[in-house]
């Protein structure tokens, strides 16, 4: 490859500064995190009593928000671990999009949960006091050690990057300059750091897979130890992972149309790259519509009858509504879209993943609260507000600030570094031009 063409990829792929929409942008999602601050604040000084939460739904919509942001965060070891060690080349320019999405997901679901626990305090004494019979401590290991594996993922293959921006010193802001030089200064880019890089990767690539079956798994076991129907089920680990896949998956289509679009890097994320994850997409909500015929055809065979008012207030009753649209959001529409190849184009393949982002967030918000609403022991004798759940502006605030706080991470990364490898594009590109 000649200088002139690696000079060319470098200055296409070095980050570039907000413009006006970027600006517009980051203002909307600072708005939305202060206000959702505020709300915080608010439930602080006033406790839970702000929420809709009771002595029935004592999980809400942070539960659910939590639920969303670890399924999301599986991203990372689909795109960068699985894909990597099975030598599949054509995810390179999609790897660091994945990796920061799982590393902002996975932030702000450890977030929340102290959000939800009302006091953060709360969250000091799980590890004084903490018991390892509990699957919330289960939880707790395994998020930490999957955030840790996300962040060197992310990490390690940047460093061949920062030494390349620290050569563009004309291009890059004074602090910027310090940061590149702060974080990959000892790197020499010496076939010894490559080597050792490379050995590295691969190890947490291979460490990264089984724990990301665990931080779902465990989190699915905070539902199905219990005996509440909804979530008394041993299906409930690979309902959880294959769930997990697909919102990952469908998050990171919507992010390569985003950044495609705007930082016109139609040249790396091209047409093929979402006519494969298309494709992949297809595969994954298949294999979680499976499941959620599983889940729910077995405990309507046999009809129990906490059961029957679990599914019944799904299929036809209070949650209906929002049941259905979630399904057809997150597994019927994106499967009639993409099962065509004008569908998996990069505009249709968006809709689509988007579709399949949002849907996915209510089928988070119907795994926590229906089944809440249904306890052992009939409710009597308490007010008509403890029969039913709707989030307060307070915790609308709360979620949809987490939301953008998570956007907000992965807009700052891409004004930061290199939103795809440099690096590992022009070596890929001078293997295929020898090949």
């Amino acid at each position: 490859m000649e200088n002139s063409a690696k000079q060319k990829v470098i200055e296409e792929l070095l980050p570039q500064k907000f413009g006006k929409q970027g600006k517009i942008w980051v203002g909307i999602l600072l708005t939305l995190c202060i206000i959702g601050l505020i709300a915080y604040i608010r439930q602080l000084s006033k406790g839970l009593v702000v929420t809709a939460m009771r002595d029935y739904v004592s999980w809400g919509i942070y539960i659910s928000n939590f639920v969303f942001f670890v399924a999301i965060s599986l991203v990372g070891s689909l795109i960068t671990a699985v894909l990597r060690l099975t030598d599949v080349h054509w995810s390179t320019p999609l790897t660091r999009i994945a990796e920061i999405i799982a590393v902002s997901a996975i932030t702000f679901a450890s977030i929340i949960i102290i959000v939800d626990m009302g006091r953060p305090d709360r969250f000091y004494n799980l590890f004084i006091h903490g018991r390892l019979q509990s699957p919330i401590v289960w939880d707790v290991i395994v998020i930490t050690t999957y955030f840790f594996i996300s962040l060197l993922l992310l990490y390690f293959p940047l460093l061949p990057d920062l030494q390349i921006m620290l050569r563009y010193k004309e291009k890059t802001n004074k602090w910027l300059y310090k940061l590149y030089h702060y974080l990959g200064s000892f790197w020499k880019n010496t076939a010894g750091q490559i080597k050792m890089s490379e050995r590295a990767i691969n190890i947490l690539s291979v460490t990264i897979i089984p724990v990301a079956f665990s931080i779902h798994t465990v989190t699915s076991w905070l539902f199905a130890t219990t005996y509440r129907p909804g979530w008394d089920s041993t299906n409930f680990g690979a309902y959880f992972i294959s769930g997990a896949f697909l919102v990952g998956a469908g998050g990171v289509v919507v992010a390569m149309y985003v950044f495609r679009t705007h930082y016109k890097l139609e040249k790396y994320i091209t047409d093929g790259h979402f006519d494969k994850m298309g494709k992949i997409l297809v595969m994954l909500a298949l294999l979680y519509l499976y499941f959620n015929v599983n889940e729910y055809l077995i405990p309507a065979f046999k009809m129990k009858k906490p059961e029957e008012e679990h599914l019944r207030g799904l299929f036809t009753g209070e949650f209906a509504p929002i049941f259905w649209f979630a399904v057809s959001m997150a597994m019927f529409f994106p499967i009639l879209i993409l099962l065509f190849k004008k569908g998996r184009k990069p505009l249709p393949a968006f809709i689509a993943g988007l579709m399949v982002v949002i849907g996915s967030w209510f089928k988070r918000y119907l795994i926590v609260t229906p089944t809440l609403l249904h306890p052992f022991l009939p409710m009597q004798d308490v007010p008509d507000s403890y029969r039913h759940y709707f989030p307060t502006w307070e915790e609308w605030a709360i979620a949809v600030g987490s939301l953008a706080g998570a956007l907000l991470i992965i807009t700052f990364f891409a004004r930061i570094f290199p939103i795809i490898p440099i690096q590992e594009t022009i070596t890929e590109t001078e293997q295929h031009e020898k090949a």
